[in-house]
Protein backbone atom coordinates (compact mmCIF):
# COMPACT_ATOMS: atom_id res chain seq x y z
CA UNK A 1 0.00 0.00 0.00
CA UNK A 2 1.63 3.48 -0.62
CA UNK A 3 0.92 6.65 1.28
CA UNK A 4 1.00 10.06 0.11
CA UNK A 5 2.64 12.58 2.62
CA UNK A 6 4.06 15.26 0.76
CA UNK A 7 3.85 19.00 0.38
CA UNK A 8 3.59 19.90 4.25
CA UNK A 9 5.75 23.41 3.21
CA UNK A 10 2.80 23.37 0.43
CA UNK A 11 0.49 23.38 2.67
CA UNK A 12 1.88 26.30 4.84
CA UNK A 13 2.55 28.58 1.80
CA UNK A 14 -1.36 27.85 0.31
CA UNK A 15 -3.30 27.67 3.44
CA UNK A 16 -6.29 28.04 0.75
CA UNK A 17 -5.62 24.11 -0.26
CA UNK A 18 -6.90 23.06 3.80
CA UNK A 19 -10.84 22.46 4.37
CA UNK A 20 -10.47 23.00 7.71
CA UNK A 21 -9.92 25.81 8.87
CA UNK A 22 -10.48 27.55 12.46
CA UNK A 23 -13.71 29.30 13.20
CA UNK A 24 -12.58 32.72 12.19
CA UNK A 25 -12.34 31.72 8.55
CA UNK A 26 -15.58 29.94 9.24
CA UNK A 27 -17.52 33.23 10.14
CA UNK A 28 -16.37 35.20 7.17
CA UNK A 29 -17.48 33.06 4.60
CA UNK A 30 -21.06 31.67 3.80
CA UNK A 31 -22.86 28.70 3.96
CA UNK A 32 -22.18 27.69 0.78
CA UNK A 33 -18.81 27.34 0.59
CA UNK A 34 -16.63 24.58 0.83
CA UNK A 35 -14.84 25.79 4.24
CA UNK A 36 -18.34 26.87 5.88
CA UNK A 37 -19.11 24.01 8.91
CA UNK A 38 -22.44 23.39 7.14
CA UNK A 39 -20.75 22.42 3.71
CA UNK A 40 -18.68 19.95 6.26
CA UNK A 41 -21.34 18.35 7.96
CA UNK A 42 -22.80 17.79 4.43
CA UNK A 43 -19.62 16.06 3.27
CA UNK A 44 -19.62 14.03 6.52
CA UNK A 45 -23.30 13.11 6.25
CA UNK A 46 -22.56 11.82 2.71
CA UNK A 47 -19.34 10.07 4.23
CA UNK A 48 -20.98 8.35 6.29
CA UNK A 49 -23.92 6.69 3.94
CA UNK A 50 -20.70 6.15 1.56
CA UNK A 51 -20.74 2.90 3.58
CA UNK A 52 -23.75 2.63 4.86
CA UNK A 53 -25.13 -0.46 2.14
CA UNK A 54 -21.72 -2.17 2.75
CA UNK A 55 -22.12 -2.45 6.67
CA UNK A 56 -25.92 -3.15 6.63
CA UNK A 57 -24.99 -5.63 3.80
CA UNK A 58 -22.21 -7.18 5.24
CA UNK A 59 -24.11 -9.42 7.98
CA UNK A 60 -26.95 -9.96 6.32
CA UNK A 61 -25.81 -14.00 6.06
CA UNK A 62 -25.09 -13.68 10.09
CA UNK A 63 -28.78 -12.26 10.62
CA UNK A 64 -30.35 -14.74 8.55
CA UNK A 65 -28.22 -17.84 9.74
CA UNK A 66 -30.57 -20.23 10.35
CA UNK A 67 -32.94 -19.56 7.62
CA UNK A 68 -30.15 -19.67 5.08
CA UNK A 69 -29.13 -23.05 6.45
CA UNK A 70 -32.61 -24.78 6.56
CA UNK A 71 -34.01 -22.73 3.40
CA UNK A 72 -30.82 -24.00 0.88
CA UNK A 73 -29.97 -26.99 2.90
CA UNK A 74 -26.31 -25.61 3.63
CA UNK A 75 -23.92 -26.92 5.87
CA UNK A 76 -22.13 -24.58 8.69
CA UNK A 77 -18.80 -25.30 6.76
CA UNK A 78 -20.33 -24.02 3.38
CA UNK A 79 -22.82 -21.26 5.36
CA UNK A 80 -19.30 -19.98 6.35
CA UNK A 81 -17.96 -19.70 3.00
CA UNK A 82 -20.48 -16.58 2.35
CA UNK A 83 -17.75 -14.90 4.86
CA UNK A 84 -14.60 -17.09 3.85
CA UNK A 85 -14.93 -15.74 0.45
CA UNK A 86 -15.71 -12.45 1.72
CA UNK A 87 -12.24 -11.86 3.62
CA UNK A 88 -9.68 -13.84 0.82
CA UNK A 89 -10.17 -10.88 -1.52
CA UNK A 90 -8.75 -8.62 0.64
CA UNK A 91 -5.66 -10.24 1.20
CA UNK A 92 -4.92 -8.87 -2.06
CA UNK A 93 -6.67 -5.62 -2.04
CA UNK A 94 -5.41 -4.46 1.36
CA UNK A 95 -2.27 -3.35 -0.70
CA UNK A 96 -3.76 -2.33 -4.30
CA UNK A 97 -6.59 -0.60 -3.16
CA UNK A 98 -5.45 2.06 -2.37
CA UNK A 99 -2.99 2.41 -4.68
CA UNK A 100 -6.14 2.01 -7.47
CA UNK A 101 -7.97 5.00 -5.27
CA UNK A 102 -4.89 7.39 -5.44
CA UNK A 103 -2.80 6.52 -8.61
CA UNK A 104 -5.28 5.00 -11.09
CA UNK A 105 -8.96 6.62 -10.30
CA UNK A 106 -8.80 9.17 -8.34
CA UNK A 107 -10.58 9.17 -4.87
CA UNK A 108 -13.84 10.35 -6.93
CA UNK A 109 -13.48 8.18 -9.54
CA UNK A 110 -12.99 5.04 -7.40
CA UNK A 111 -15.22 5.65 -4.93
CA UNK A 112 -18.30 5.59 -7.16
CA UNK A 113 -16.64 2.38 -9.09
CA UNK A 114 -15.93 0.71 -5.88
CA UNK A 115 -19.70 2.12 -4.39
CA UNK A 116 -21.66 0.68 -8.27
CA UNK A 117 -19.49 -3.04 -7.38
CA UNK A 118 -20.79 -3.52 -4.09
CA UNK A 119 -24.34 -2.85 -5.40
CA UNK A 120 -23.34 -5.58 -8.04
CA UNK A 121 -22.24 -7.68 -5.59
CA UNK A 122 -25.33 -7.54 -3.21
CA UNK A 123 -27.55 -8.38 -6.65
CA UNK A 124 -25.26 -11.42 -7.23
CA UNK A 125 -25.60 -12.57 -4.07
CA UNK A 126 -29.90 -12.03 -3.74
CA UNK A 127 -29.46 -13.79 -7.71
CA UNK A 128 -27.54 -16.49 -6.49
CA UNK A 129 -29.89 -17.38 -3.17
CA UNK A 130 -32.99 -17.28 -5.64
CA UNK A 131 -31.50 -19.69 -8.36
CA UNK A 132 -30.61 -21.55 -5.10
CA UNK A 133 -26.67 -21.97 -6.26
CA UNK A 134 -24.15 -21.45 -3.81
CA UNK A 135 -21.36 -20.71 -6.62
CA UNK A 136 -23.02 -17.83 -7.71
CA UNK A 137 -23.75 -16.52 -3.95
CA UNK A 138 -19.82 -17.06 -3.20
CA UNK A 139 -19.07 -14.99 -6.68
CA UNK A 140 -21.63 -12.20 -5.15
CA UNK A 141 -19.88 -11.68 -2.05
CA UNK A 142 -16.01 -12.16 -3.61
CA UNK A 143 -17.72 -8.83 -6.16
CA UNK A 144 -19.02 -7.62 -2.76
CA UNK A 145 -15.80 -8.20 -0.18
CA UNK A 146 -13.24 -6.71 -3.23
CA UNK A 147 -15.30 -3.54 -3.40
CA UNK A 148 -16.48 -3.22 0.07
CA UNK A 149 -12.99 -3.36 2.11
CA UNK A 150 -11.66 0.00 -0.92
CA UNK A 151 -14.52 1.55 -0.30
CA UNK A 152 -14.14 2.17 3.80
CA UNK A 153 -10.73 3.01 2.59
CA UNK A 154 -12.09 5.86 0.27
CA UNK A 155 -14.14 7.47 3.31
CA UNK A 156 -11.05 7.60 4.79
CA UNK A 157 -9.56 9.05 2.57
CA UNK A 158 -11.92 11.94 2.46
CA UNK A 159 -11.87 12.42 5.87
CA UNK A 160 -8.20 13.02 5.67
CA UNK A 161 -8.60 15.61 3.13
CA UNK A 162 -11.43 17.67 4.58
CA UNK A 163 -10.58 17.27 8.09
CA UNK A 164 -7.82 18.24 9.48
CA UNK A 165 -6.08 17.64 13.32
CA UNK A 166 -8.39 16.69 16.27
CA UNK A 167 -11.62 17.20 14.09
CA UNK A 168 -10.25 14.62 11.51
CA UNK A 169 -10.45 11.98 14.93
CA UNK A 170 -13.34 13.16 15.88
CA UNK A 171 -14.75 12.09 12.43
CA UNK A 172 -12.92 8.82 12.33
CA UNK A 173 -14.47 7.85 15.30
CA UNK A 174 -18.17 9.14 13.93
CA UNK A 175 -17.78 6.77 11.06
CA UNK A 176 -17.18 4.06 13.21
CA UNK A 177 -19.88 4.67 15.60
CA UNK A 178 -21.78 4.74 12.46
CA UNK A 179 -20.47 1.80 10.90
CA UNK A 180 -21.04 -0.45 14.13
CA UNK A 181 -25.09 1.25 14.47
CA UNK A 182 -25.54 0.01 11.03
CA UNK A 183 -24.70 -3.76 11.82
CA UNK A 184 -26.90 -3.42 14.39
CA UNK A 185 -29.80 -2.29 12.22
CA UNK A 186 -29.24 -4.86 9.80
CA UNK A 187 -29.31 -7.46 12.83
CA UNK A 188 -33.00 -5.90 14.11
CA UNK A 189 -34.23 -5.61 10.22
CA UNK A 190 -33.25 -8.23 8.34
CA UNK A 191 -35.47 -11.34 10.28
CA UNK A 192 -38.86 -9.56 10.23
CA UNK A 193 -38.12 -8.29 6.74
CA UNK A 194 -37.76 -12.48 5.86
CA UNK A 195 -41.04 -13.38 7.68
CA UNK A 196 -42.71 -10.31 6.22
CA UNK A 197 -41.86 -11.40 2.53
CA UNK A 198 -42.30 -15.19 3.24
CA UNK A 199 -45.89 -14.14 4.87
CA UNK A 200 -47.39 -12.01 1.54
CA UNK A 201 -45.46 -13.63 -0.97
CA UNK A 202 -46.15 -17.24 -2.02
CA UNK A 203 -42.76 -18.13 -3.05
CA UNK A 204 -40.46 -21.32 -1.64
CA UNK A 205 -38.63 -20.26 1.08
CA UNK A 206 -34.94 -19.36 -0.46
CA UNK A 207 -36.59 -17.21 -2.58
CA UNK A 208 -38.57 -15.22 0.08
CA UNK A 209 -34.84 -14.87 1.72
CA UNK A 210 -33.41 -13.38 -1.91
CA UNK A 211 -36.47 -10.90 -2.09
CA UNK A 212 -34.86 -9.88 1.33
CA UNK A 213 -31.33 -9.42 -0.13
CA UNK A 214 -32.52 -7.76 -2.62
CA UNK A 215 -34.51 -5.14 -0.89
CA UNK A 216 -30.69 -4.80 1.75
CA UNK A 217 -29.10 -3.87 -1.74
CA UNK A 218 -31.30 -0.14 -1.84
CA UNK A 219 -29.23 0.14 0.78
CA UNK A 220 -26.27 -0.24 -1.35
CA UNK A 221 -27.75 1.79 -4.43
CA UNK A 222 -28.20 4.54 -1.29
CA UNK A 223 -24.41 4.39 -1.00
CA UNK A 224 -24.02 4.86 -4.31
CA UNK A 225 -26.15 7.89 -4.65
CA UNK A 226 -23.92 9.43 -2.11
CA UNK A 227 -21.03 8.12 -3.25
CA UNK A 228 -22.04 10.31 -6.69
CA UNK A 229 -23.29 13.62 -5.10
CA UNK A 230 -20.13 13.89 -2.90
CA UNK A 231 -17.83 13.28 -5.96
CA UNK A 232 -19.69 16.26 -7.20
CA UNK A 233 -19.15 18.31 -3.67
CA UNK A 234 -15.37 17.51 -3.49
CA UNK A 235 -15.08 18.78 -7.26
CA UNK A 236 -16.48 21.98 -6.42
CA UNK A 237 -14.85 22.37 -3.36
CA UNK A 238 -11.12 21.53 -5.39
CA UNK A 239 -12.39 24.39 -7.55
CA UNK A 240 -12.95 27.06 -5.60
CA UNK A 241 -10.51 26.37 -2.91
CA UNK A 242 -7.72 25.73 -5.61
CA UNK A 243 -7.01 22.45 -3.59
CA UNK A 244 -4.38 20.17 -5.28
CA UNK A 245 -4.50 16.41 -4.80
CA UNK A 246 -1.23 15.37 -2.97
CA UNK A 247 1.18 13.03 -4.58
CA UNK A 248 3.27 10.21 -3.00
CA UNK A 249 7.20 11.14 -2.37
CA UNK A 250 7.81 9.21 -0.52
CA UNK A 251 7.60 5.20 -1.05
CA UNK A 252 8.09 2.08 1.13
CA UNK A 253 9.36 -1.02 -0.65
CA UNK A 254 8.72 -4.01 0.58
CA UNK A 255 12.26 -5.04 1.36
CA UNK A 256 11.68 -1.90 4.47
CA UNK A 257 8.92 -4.80 6.06
CA UNK A 258 11.70 -6.99 7.22
CA UNK A 259 13.22 -4.13 9.32
CA UNK A 260 10.01 -3.20 11.54
CA UNK A 261 10.33 -3.94 15.01
CA UNK A 262 9.28 -6.79 16.79
CA UNK A 263 6.78 -5.35 18.10
CA UNK A 264 5.27 -4.06 15.14
CA UNK A 265 4.66 -7.98 14.61
CA UNK A 266 3.52 -8.98 18.01
CA UNK A 267 0.32 -6.10 17.73
CA UNK A 268 -0.38 -7.57 14.18
CA UNK A 269 -0.64 -11.07 15.89
CA UNK A 270 -2.57 -9.68 19.16
CA UNK A 271 -4.90 -8.23 16.20
CA UNK A 272 -5.35 -11.23 14.00
CA UNK A 273 -6.14 -13.48 16.96
CA UNK A 274 -8.60 -11.09 19.29
CA UNK A 275 -10.79 -10.14 15.87
CA UNK A 276 -10.67 -13.96 14.69
CA UNK A 277 -13.13 -14.41 18.54
CA UNK A 278 -15.24 -11.59 17.41
CA UNK A 279 -16.61 -11.88 14.07
CA UNK A 280 -16.77 -15.82 13.04
CA UNK A 281 -18.43 -15.94 16.46
CA UNK A 282 -21.12 -12.96 15.43
CA UNK A 283 -21.24 -14.91 12.29
CA UNK A 284 -22.65 -18.19 13.98
CA UNK A 285 -23.88 -16.65 16.77
CA UNK A 286 -27.75 -16.34 16.13
CA UNK A 287 -28.56 -20.45 16.12
CA UNK A 288 -25.61 -20.85 18.90
CA UNK A 289 -28.48 -18.80 20.91
CA UNK A 290 -31.13 -20.26 19.58
CA UNK A 291 -29.88 -23.75 20.74
CA UNK A 292 -28.09 -23.00 23.86
CA UNK A 293 -30.78 -20.51 25.40
CA UNK A 294 -33.81 -21.56 23.44
CA UNK A 295 -34.10 -17.62 22.24
CA UNK A 296 -36.58 -16.82 19.37
CA UNK A 297 -34.79 -15.59 16.12
CA UNK A 298 -35.80 -11.79 16.86
CA UNK A 299 -33.95 -12.45 20.57
CA UNK A 300 -30.79 -14.37 19.12
CA UNK A 301 -30.11 -11.46 16.30
CA UNK A 302 -30.82 -9.04 18.97
CA UNK A 303 -28.10 -10.21 21.56
CA UNK A 304 -26.07 -11.42 18.91
CA UNK A 305 -25.70 -7.52 17.55
CA UNK A 306 -25.41 -6.52 20.88
CA UNK A 307 -21.95 -6.26 21.10
CA UNK A 308 -22.07 -3.09 17.88
CA UNK A 309 -24.46 -1.34 20.07
CA UNK A 310 -22.52 -1.03 22.96
CA UNK A 311 -19.42 -0.73 21.06
CA UNK A 312 -21.02 2.07 18.93
CA UNK A 313 -21.83 3.87 22.12
CA UNK A 314 -19.13 3.81 24.01
CA UNK A 315 -16.65 3.84 21.77
CA UNK A 316 -16.41 7.86 22.04
CA UNK A 317 -16.32 7.33 26.08
CA UNK A 318 -13.23 4.73 25.54
CA UNK A 319 -11.62 6.83 23.09
CA UNK A 320 -11.56 10.59 25.78
CA UNK A 321 -10.34 7.41 28.24
CA UNK A 322 -7.25 6.48 26.24
CA UNK A 323 -6.30 9.97 25.16
CA UNK A 324 -6.83 11.37 28.62
CA UNK A 325 -4.86 8.09 30.77
CA UNK A 326 -2.69 6.65 27.62
CA UNK A 327 -1.58 3.37 29.20
CA UNK A 328 -2.69 1.56 26.01
CA UNK A 329 -1.45 -1.86 26.85
CA UNK A 330 -2.94 -2.43 30.40
CA UNK A 331 -6.36 -1.10 28.48
CA UNK A 332 -5.00 -3.82 25.69
CA UNK A 333 -4.62 -6.56 28.74
CA UNK A 334 -7.57 -5.60 30.08
CA UNK A 335 -10.05 -5.86 26.86
CA UNK A 336 -8.39 -8.81 26.23
CA UNK A 337 -9.08 -10.72 29.69
CA UNK A 338 -12.57 -9.24 29.26
CA UNK A 339 -13.55 -10.95 25.94
CA UNK A 340 -11.85 -14.18 26.88
CA UNK A 341 -14.01 -14.02 30.18
CA UNK A 342 -17.58 -13.40 28.23
CA UNK A 343 -16.51 -16.64 26.10
CA UNK A 344 -16.02 -18.66 28.93
CA UNK A 345 -19.25 -17.36 30.41
CA UNK A 346 -20.91 -18.44 27.13
CA UNK A 347 -19.05 -21.61 27.25
CA UNK A 348 -19.40 -23.20 30.74
CA UNK A 349 -22.02 -21.56 31.87
CA UNK A 350 -26.10 -20.79 31.70
CA UNK A 351 -26.12 -17.02 33.47
CA UNK A 352 -27.94 -14.55 31.18
CA UNK A 353 -26.02 -14.09 27.94
CA UNK A 354 -26.83 -10.26 28.12
CA UNK A 355 -24.19 -10.25 30.61
CA UNK A 356 -21.63 -11.88 28.87
CA UNK A 357 -22.12 -9.90 25.27
CA UNK A 358 -22.30 -6.70 27.38
CA UNK A 359 -18.69 -7.35 28.52
CA UNK A 360 -17.68 -8.42 25.24
CA UNK A 361 -18.84 -4.97 23.89
CA UNK A 362 -17.18 -2.87 26.17
CA UNK A 363 -14.22 -4.97 25.90
CA UNK A 364 -14.42 -4.63 22.42
CA UNK A 365 -15.08 -0.99 21.99
CA UNK A 366 -12.08 0.01 24.28
CA UNK A 367 -9.20 -2.52 22.16
CA UNK A 368 -10.10 -0.80 19.05
CA UNK A 369 -9.41 2.42 20.70
CA UNK A 370 -6.14 1.27 22.39
CA UNK A 371 -4.84 -1.37 20.11
CA UNK A 372 -4.26 0.18 16.97
CA UNK A 373 -2.74 3.62 18.11
CA UNK A 374 0.19 1.37 18.56
CA UNK A 375 1.24 0.41 15.84
CA UNK A 376 1.68 4.13 15.04
CA UNK A 377 3.93 4.56 17.80
CA UNK A 378 6.45 1.59 16.82
CA UNK A 379 6.37 2.59 12.51
CA UNK A 380 8.11 5.66 11.45
CA UNK A 381 5.07 8.15 9.47
CA UNK A 382 6.25 7.75 5.96
CA UNK A 383 6.18 3.90 6.70
CA UNK A 384 2.39 3.75 8.13
CA UNK A 385 0.89 2.72 4.66
CA UNK A 386 2.72 -0.13 3.94
CA UNK A 387 2.23 -1.56 7.97
CA UNK A 388 -1.13 -0.82 7.59
CA UNK A 389 -1.52 -2.82 4.24
CA UNK A 390 0.87 -5.72 6.03
CA UNK A 391 -1.53 -5.66 9.06
CA UNK A 392 -4.44 -6.04 6.85
CA UNK A 393 -3.61 -8.75 5.04
CA UNK A 394 -2.76 -10.72 7.84
CA UNK A 395 -5.90 -10.28 9.69
CA UNK A 396 -7.69 -10.88 6.44
CA UNK A 397 -5.85 -14.06 5.95
CA UNK A 398 -6.64 -14.93 9.72
CA UNK A 399 -10.39 -14.34 9.46
CA UNK A 400 -10.76 -16.32 6.26
CA UNK A 401 -9.02 -19.60 7.45
CA UNK A 402 -11.04 -19.23 11.09
CA UNK A 403 -14.05 -18.66 9.58
CA UNK A 404 -13.90 -22.04 7.66
CA UNK A 405 -12.36 -23.83 10.69
CA UNK A 406 -15.31 -22.48 12.74
CA UNK A 407 -17.69 -24.24 10.08
CA UNK A 408 -15.72 -27.09 10.30
CA UNK A 409 -16.18 -27.38 14.37
CA UNK A 410 -19.94 -26.76 14.40
CA UNK A 411 -20.23 -29.35 12.21
CA UNK A 412 -18.42 -31.97 13.44
CA UNK A 413 -18.07 -30.91 17.50
CA UNK A 414 -21.13 -28.08 17.75
CA UNK A 415 -20.81 -25.14 19.54
CA UNK A 416 -19.23 -26.00 22.97
CA UNK A 417 -16.24 -26.56 20.77
CA UNK A 418 -16.45 -23.45 19.01
CA UNK A 419 -16.36 -21.69 21.89
CA UNK A 420 -13.25 -23.64 23.22
CA UNK A 421 -11.78 -22.28 20.18
CA UNK A 422 -12.66 -18.92 20.22
CA UNK A 423 -11.19 -19.07 24.30
CA UNK A 424 -7.76 -20.37 22.56
CA UNK A 425 -7.34 -18.20 20.03
CA UNK A 426 -7.84 -15.31 23.25
CA UNK A 427 -5.57 -17.07 25.12
CA UNK A 428 -3.06 -16.80 22.69
CA UNK A 429 -3.42 -12.89 22.15
CA UNK A 430 -3.34 -12.22 25.97
CA UNK A 431 0.14 -13.92 25.96
CA UNK A 432 1.14 -12.21 22.58
CA UNK A 433 -0.26 -9.15 25.12
CA UNK A 434 2.15 -10.22 28.04
CA UNK A 435 4.93 -10.82 26.00
CA UNK A 436 4.74 -7.46 24.42
CA UNK A 437 4.29 -5.56 27.98
CA UNK A 438 7.32 -7.49 29.44
CA UNK A 439 9.32 -6.37 26.28
CA UNK A 440 7.71 -2.61 26.45
CA UNK A 441 8.91 -2.37 30.04
CA UNK A 442 12.34 -3.44 29.28
CA UNK A 443 12.82 -0.88 26.85
CA UNK A 444 11.52 2.73 26.55
CA UNK A 445 8.46 1.55 27.72
CA UNK A 446 6.23 3.94 25.20
CA UNK A 447 3.76 1.75 24.71
CA UNK A 448 2.30 1.97 28.17
CA UNK A 449 3.00 5.33 29.18
CA UNK A 450 1.00 7.83 30.49
CA UNK A 451 -0.21 11.06 28.01
CA UNK A 452 1.86 13.08 30.43
CA UNK A 453 5.17 10.69 30.61
CA UNK A 454 5.06 10.41 26.86
CA UNK A 455 4.57 14.66 26.15
CA UNK A 456 7.28 15.13 28.54
CA UNK A 457 9.58 12.31 26.76
CA UNK A 458 8.69 14.49 23.13
CA UNK A 459 9.68 17.63 24.89
CA UNK A 460 12.85 16.41 25.68
CA UNK A 461 13.70 14.78 22.73
CA UNK A 462 12.64 18.32 21.15
CA UNK A 463 14.81 19.69 23.74
CA UNK A 464 17.89 17.44 22.82
CA UNK A 465 17.79 18.37 19.37
CA UNK A 466 17.65 21.97 19.43
CA UNK A 467 20.56 21.44 21.87
CA UNK A 468 22.38 19.42 18.79
CA UNK A 469 21.37 22.25 16.54
CA UNK A 470 22.45 25.15 18.99
CA UNK A 471 26.23 23.74 19.01
CA UNK A 472 25.97 22.86 15.74
CA UNK A 473 25.59 26.31 15.02
CA UNK A 474 28.29 27.38 17.47
CA UNK A 475 31.01 25.18 16.06
CA UNK A 476 30.45 26.61 12.40
CA UNK A 477 30.46 30.31 14.07
CA UNK A 478 33.55 29.37 15.95
CA UNK A 479 34.98 27.65 12.91
CA UNK A 480 34.31 30.93 11.01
Amino acid sequence: MLLSFKNLKMEKSHPTSEITDNHKDDCKVTWTHPRHIFQRLITLFLMCLIGFGSYFCFDNPGALQDNFIQDLNLTTSQFVYLYSFYFWPNIVMCFIGGFLINRVFGIRLGTVIFALMVVLGQIVFAAGTYLNTLWIMILGRLIFGISAESLALSQNNYAALWFKGKARNMVFGFQMSFARFIITVNFIVMEPLYRYIKKQINFPDYQSLSIALLISSLTCVISLVSALLLAWQDKRAEKLLCRKTPDATEVVGNSDVRYFPKAFWLVTFIIVFYYSSIFPFVALGKVFFEKKYNYSSDSANLINGIIYIISSICAPIHSLVIDRTGRNLFWVFLSIFGTLVSHMLLAFTFLNPYIAMFTMGLSYSMLANALWPLISMVIPEHQMGTAFGIVQYIENHGLAVVALLSGIIVDSDGYYMLELFFCLLLSAALLLTAILWTWDSMSNGILNMSIKERNLLVSNKTSCLEKQNLLRDNDIYTQE
